[in-house]
């Protein structure tokens, strides 16, 4: 048991690494597209990954996680693709403006949710405790639904075929990282009981 207990430690350890090394080559990226460009599209998807990786950091662990391979794939594909996006030089789909604004909306929503969630964040799918404040009073992954709409906004201010591709295959990952999270939460009373009032997962009136 004790070995056991040591080889998670050391897997948590590894996952809080691997997870600031990938943010650090995304944002050597990003900021040198912005020191260029000056478009803060970009810039504010570097802000929004930040905060995993501050939260990742400073989460607490849990005795109850699900350490199925299926949920620790999702979870790392989830988590390594956002970092695999790149700038393009190819002109946007639509006005930076219009990119740093969708952005900027998800953003301010993953930090409404994170600040909810506090230091109950985590990677893989577990049991932090059950939050039903703030924005999750309408959705019950609303950080989640952030992320998607600055990958989104991202995707449409550098339009390659690598970085829709990267994306969409991380957002599916992220979506079934959130039904994973939900199926391990279902054992909680409480969670129940949350999920009877709040029916969506990401989007309200349509996921």
């Amino acid at each position: 048991m004790e070995s056991l207990t040591l080889r998670h430690v050391r897997t948590d350890l590894l996952s809080r690494f691997c997870v600031a090394a990938l943010f650090a080559v995304l944002s050597i990226n990003l900021l040198t597209d912005f020191v260029h460009t000056h478009r803060v599209t970009g810039l504010l998807l570097l802000v929004s990954e930040s905060l995993v990786v501050i939260l990742t950091i400073l989460r607490r662990r849990t005795g109850v996680v699900d350490r199925s391979a299926a949920a620790a794939f999702v979870t790392t594909v989830s988590l390594v693709g956002p970092s695999l996006v790149r700038t393009a030089s190819v002109g946007g789909l639509v006005p930076d403006a219009a990119t740093a604004l969708l952005s900027a909306i998800g953003l301010m929503i993953v930090i409404a949710g994170k600040i909810t969630l506090g230091r109950s964040f985590g990677l893989v799918p577990a049991n932090r405790g059950v939050v039903i404040g703030g924005l999750y009073k309408f959705v019950r992954h609303p950080i989640y639904a952030g992320y998607l709409l600055t990958h989104i906004a991202f995707a449409c201010a550098h339009p390659t075929l690598w970085n829709v591709s990267i994306l969409l295959v991380a957002d599916t990952a992220l979506i079934v990282r959130a039904l994973y999270e939900e199926r391990v939460l279902g054992a909680d009373g409480s969670y129940q009981s949350y999920c009877q009032r709040v029916a969506w997962h990401l989007v309200p009136g349509l996921f």
